[in-house]
C-alpha cells in the first residue's frame, strides 16, 4: 500500500527520541508535518503538549497527533482535552502489535486487519496527503 514519492520529491520519515530536544534542534529545518505520539498518561501528555507548542511556535509544519494505546473513549478524551486543535489519529491498544513485536515480525504482515494496524494504515494515508 506504499505510494512512492513524486520524482524530485524528498520524503523523510524519522522516529526521533522521545521529548522535545529534537524539535529544538530542528529550528531552521524545513518540516512539512510533525507527528507527535502521545499515550494517555500524565507524563506523556505533558511532553506532547510541549512538543505541539514548540512545533507551532517555530512554524514547523502541520501537527498530527497520534493518540497511541487507546483503551477507550476516556483515554482519547484525556488527550484531546489537553491538546486541542490538532489532527488526531487514534491507535487502539492492540495485542496483535505487541505479539508481532515479541516475535520479531511486522504487524502489517502478521495481523494486517487488526485494529491497531488499520489505524496505522490510516495514519500513513493521512501523511501521504501532506
Amino acid at each position: 500500500m506504499h505510494t512512492p514519492a513524486e520524482p524530485n520529491e524528498t520524503m523523510i520519515v524519522a522516529d526521533l527520541e522521545a521529548g522535545i530536544g529534537t524539535l529544538t534542534r530542528l529550528a531552521d529545518a524545513s518540516v512539512d508535518v510533525v507527528v507527535v505520539v502521545v499515550e494517555p498518561t500524565p507524563r506523556s501528555i505533558d511532553v506532547a503538549q510541549r512538543a505541539v507548542e514548540l512545533a507551532r511556535e517555530r512554524k514547523q509544519g502541520r501537527v498530527v497527533l497520534v493518540a497511541n494505546r487507546i483503551t477507550g473513549p476516556e483515554d482519547l478524551e484525556r488527550i484531546t482535552s489537553a491538546i486541542a486543535n490538532c489532527e488526531v489519529v487514534s491507535v487502539p491498544h492492540d495485542p496483535a502489535i505487541t505479539d508481532a513485536d515479541r516475535r520479531g515480525v511486522s504487524p502489517l504482515d502478521s495481523a494486517p486487519e487488526s485494529p491497531g494496524v488499520l489505524a496505522l494504515t490510516r495514519l500513513a494515508a493521512l501523511l501521504q496527503s501532506a
